[in-house]
């Protein structure tokens, strides 16, 4: 699924539609350079989740846990990880293969140890169709997503 948006409020919005039909056990990744909006996107994601409390990325915690949504929300930014055992101590299985939502961001430093079933989102710029424009590419990885 390709979705365009062309202000952050679109891609907030796209954010919180994925939020809003998150099922437990779903893993996303999120790639995308920086500035493209990924925080953005994921603070829909929350706000999809029914989750009102401030939402930022996580980069130097590695994680950022919600409790108050529909469902649990796991924000990882793994853009510092320095190597995976970092993940290791911070038990990241626990989350992938909780009953929560994963969302992480700079996945593909981790890919070793992604699970084959997630669900890949990349949000692209393309300065030719405006500053905001933004392409975000919705794929399903492995069998299918809970």
């Amino acid at each position: 699924m390709i979705i365009e948006t062309h202000d952050p409020e679109e891609t907030f919005e796209a954010g919180r539609k994925i939020g809003m039909n998150a099922k437990p056990g779903q893993i996303y990744t999120l790639t995308g350079d920086l500035g493209v909006g990924k925080t953005v996107f994921t603070q829909g994601v929350a706000a999809g989740l029914g989750i009102t409390e401030p939402v930022n990325s996580p980069t130097f915690t590695i994680i950022q846990e919600y409790e108050d949504g529909r469902l649990p929300f796991y924000h990882f930014d793994v853009y510092r990880i320095a190597d995976l055992e970092e993940m290791e101590e911070i038990g990241y299985d626990d989350y992938f293969f909780g009953q929560g939502i994963c969302l992480i961001e700079w996945a593909e430093l981790i890919e070793e140890i992604l699970p084959e079933k997630r669900i890949e989102v990349t949000i692209e710029k393309d300065l030719d169709k405006g500053f905001d424009y933004r392409k975000i590419t919705i794929e399903e990885r492995g069998e299918e997503t809970k």
